[in-house]
């Protein structure tokens, strides 16, 4: 087995391509949801069980920590009306690195990434701005080598269910579904 890092994960059809890099790479893969962004909570647990789906598939651990939206939208107050790839955006990757750092101490994992790149509507750069703040952290691409293409062929070989906006309330309004 490889060096252990910690994934934090979005849902289940972003994990798929990206686990499966990091797999054959050579890491050790421990995947994280903490999602406190995704609303509403329904919506959270549905991402959830995709993810473990995956996880399964995989044969990769999954931690799940405990669902608190007030928490995130407590980090992100004040940037509510700011439009898509911007200040809360970018707030609520901070967020998310920040947990699976923090989680990844806890378990003596050094290592952090996230799959949130292998989405075209994402901008890697941003996500690696607020990854750098956090030690271990490692900068993939996951939309590179066709990422986000085999995210959504091996997503529906799973029969995965893929959602149509990014996760929080504020990202719905905007909504762009993920197969376009």
């Amino acid at each position: 087995m490889g060096e252990r890092i910690l994934v934090h994960c979005c849902c289940g059809p972003c994990a798929t391509s990206s686990v499966k890099r990091l797999i054959d790479e050579g890491w050790d893969v421990v995947l994280h949801y903490q999602n406190n962004n995704i609303y509403p909570e329904e919506e959270n647990t549905k991402r959830y069980e995709e993810l473990f789906k995956v996880a399964r598939s995989y044969g990769v651990p999954v931690i799940k920590s405990d669902y608190d939206h007030e928490d995130w939208l407590k980090w992100i107050q004040g940037y509510e009306d700011e439009p898509e790839l911007g200040k809360r955006c970018q707030l609520c990757y901070e967020y998310n690195l920040r947990a699976a750092r923090k989680m990844a101490d806890e378990l003596g994992i050094e290592k952090i990434t996230t799959t949130l790149t292998v989405s075209r509507f994402k901008k890697s750069s941003l996500i690696f701005e607020q990854g750098e703040k956090f030690e271990g952290y490692e900068p993939y691409d996951f939309k590179k080598k066709a990422g986000f293409e085999n995210s959504i062929r091996i997503s529906k070989e799973m029969g995965l269910y893929r959602q149509g906006y990014c996760g929080c309330e504020f990202s719905i309004r905007s909504a762009v579904p993920e197969e376009e």
